[in-house]
């Protein structure tokens, strides 16, 4: 299975379109993907896909799985858009590191151990998650804490939008030391399998912020702030915003779909995992292949 957490230290790099519209490349390929959105502000995956009208009710969600008191099983957490299943987030991930905490005291009273970072891992396995999807997404928030640990923890793996400016290669120098950070602290290899600079308007100083990046480049997508602002008005993703909402095809914007279908491709090749009806990238009407 493929596993990797999208995540930036940087706000507003396009983090959650990435992560949305990666899901659906992979779907689109005859894959089946999970996603598990962590972040618990409202700008977030679950409402950009239009699942999160329950995040206020007093019902079944990931945080109560994390803790070890489900109201029912995972499989009905789960709801699908566009070929992608998501795990809607739930307003009782605000306050996540209290519940966490909460339940590690209470199982270290009993004598019993209880891993605040493993608990997503834990659940996911629970589930069947590794033997039942081809790929794994999470989507935490751009802050350290339990939602980014155990993201990490239970991917192993990260893909980093990157704004290419001082900002933004600030960003990529912090997260290698919190890489090495959280190596240590959950003893586990954390790999980068690809940054992606977000909004290239191909300047010199972003050239020159590219070439400081260590980490593998497969694709530079350019300045589309009118297509993922769409995206979220009309809560889908950039091939159904393009497919359904545009009144024409514009070329640089099936260039950008064209390269979220190859970034999926790059990524399913870091771990040998070939995709059954891939499309042609940039191809909207290629349909996704159900599973």
């Amino acid at each position: 299975m493929l596993a990797y957490s999208t995540y930036s230290e940087a706000g507003g790099v396009g983090k959650t379109t990435t992560a949305a519209n990666l899901a659906v490349a992979h779907a689109r390929a005859g894959l089946k993907p999970l996603v598990v959105p962590l972040d618990p502000q409202d700008g977030d995956l679950s409402r950009l896909f239009g699942v999160d009208h329950e995040r206020t009710e007093s019902v079944d969600n990931i945080v109560r799985h994390m803790i070890r008191r489900p109201k029912g099983e995972f499989d009905d957490l789960v709801r699908t858009v566009e070929g992608v299943d998501i795990v809607p987030e739930h307003n009782m991930l605000s306050d996540l590191a209290e519940y966490l905490q909460r339940e590690k005291d209470q199982a270290e009273a009993m004598g019993e151990a209880f891993g605040m970072h493993a608990q997503l891992l834990r659940v996911l396995r629970e589930a069947g998650v590794p033997e039942t999807y081809d790929v794994l997404i999470c989507d935490p928030p751009a802050t350290e804490g339990p939602h980014l640990y155990n993201a990490i923890n239970a991917t192993r793996s990260l893909v980093i939008p990157v704004e290419p400016s001082a900002k933004g290669r600030a960003a990529v120098e912090g997260l290698e030391s919190l890489v090495v950070g959280l190596e240590n602290q959950l003893e586990v290899e954390v790999g980068v399998l690809a940054a992606i600079p977000m909004g290239f308007k191909n300047t010199r100083d972003q050239r020159a912020v590219l070439n400081e990046i260590d980490y593998p480049i497969p694709e530079i997508v350019g300045e589309r702030a009118s297509m993922m602002e769409g995206c979220w008005m009309q809560q889908c993703s950039a091939f159904e915003y393009v497919r359904e909402h545009r009144d024409r095809r514009r070329d640089y914007e099936v260039e950008t779909l064209a390269q979220f279908d190859r970034l999926a491709r790059h990524l399913e090749s870091e771990v040998g995992l070939e995709a059954p009806n891939p499309p042609e990238p940039g191809d909207v009407d290629h349909e996704v292949m159900t599973v």
